[in-house]
């Protein structure tokens, strides 16, 4: 399993995957049977304020990355690798394009709906691999020794969806790419930091084992009901470091106009807010997930968009 971001597809190439059983592609859609979760995250902040065309190609990124997600998550434990290897094969069908009369194309609802965006876009299929590659990691790798390999993480399961966003705006460049892979890694990070205590009861630890035993915190810790001043510190420290990283990326902004700046300023905003509503907690990430309040989330909209960055 690649911890440092490198691809590691199940599939490499071949002939095209042979159709799911209905019950397969059935098990698949019923993970998140309306195709998203439209709230809770930091990525569809802005998607009311975009045209109509580019919202529909966007929530159905955001339905597929949010089925991958849940497959990772919430499908059984001894059923998760299976269904993400259906959800590949039939990504492999949408690329594979029209075959001989008779052959099935993608029989899941959420790659199905990815077909406008794909063809329209031209989004290549790497970055939709590398999400269901994350979460295939999520089912062998629960701990993380250095930021390092927290970040090869983050370039599978945070990083693509930048990438893919560019594509669907038509502004993709490889200097854009690496602004956006900063401003999603933070975001990814981000997420981390707020649900810190949801993801220890799923024995998930995503803050690095090396940065934990620095500041002299333990695994116990993180059973608390509140967080002792070690942890507090770290989180500190964390979402430092993801601010630090966020506004890197930040720039991208300055550099895209119309739908395009409006979108990822809404992707900056959600993660300056979310870092915001840490600090305001105190960095006490297990009473619950700090949650940003909507005011701050159009204040730091608006900020972003007019500074571009």
């Amino acid at each position: 399993m690649a911890l440092d971001g490198s691809p590691a597809s199940r599939v490499s190439g071949g002939p095209r995957p042979e159709a799911p059983s209905a019950a397969a592609a059935a098990a698949v859609d019923a993970i998140n049977p309306g195709g998203e979760r439209a709230s809770g995250e930091n990525f569809p902040v802005a998607l009311r304020l975009l045209p109509t065309s580019r919202r529909g190609y966007l929530m159905a990124v955001y339905g597929f990355a949010r089925t991958t997600d849940d497959i990772g998550d919430r499908a059984p434990p001894e059923q998760r690798i299976r269904l993400l290897d259906e959800l590949e094969d039939d990504l492999r069908r949408l690329y594979a394009g029209p075959g001989p009369a008779g052959t099935a194309g993608p029989q899941t609802r959420v790659v199905q709906g990815l077909g406008p965006a794909v063809a329209d876009c031209g989004i290549p299929m790497q970055p939709f691999l590398d999400l269901i590659q994350a979460n295939r990691q999520d089912q062998v790798v629960s701990r993380y020794q250095g930021f390092e390999e927290l970040r090869g993480y983050c370039r599978l399961s945070a990083n693509p969806v930048g990438r893919i966003v560019l594509h669907v705006f038509g502004c993709f460049s490889e200097r854009r790419a690496e602004l956006s892979d900063s401003v999603c890694t933070a975001l990814q990070l981000a997420e981390h930091w707020q649900d810190v205590a949801e993801d220890f009861r799923a024995d998930r630890i995503y803050l690095p084992a090396l940065d934990m035993k620095e500041y002299g915190c333990t695994e116990e810790d993180l059973s608390l009901a509140t967080a002792p001043p070690q942890l507090r510190a770290l989180i500190a420290f964390e979402t430092d470091r993801a601010a630090v990283m966020l506004n890197a990326g930040a720039p991208l902004i300055g550099t895209l106009r119309g739908a395009a700046r409006v979108a990822v300023a809404g992707y900056v905003a959600g993660g300056r807010a979310a870092l915001a509503a840490i600090s305001g907690a105190g960095h006490d990430v297990l009473r619950g997930a700090p949650k940003p309040r909507k005011q701050r989330l159009a204040a730091e909209l608006l900020l972003a968009y007019a500074r571009g960055r």
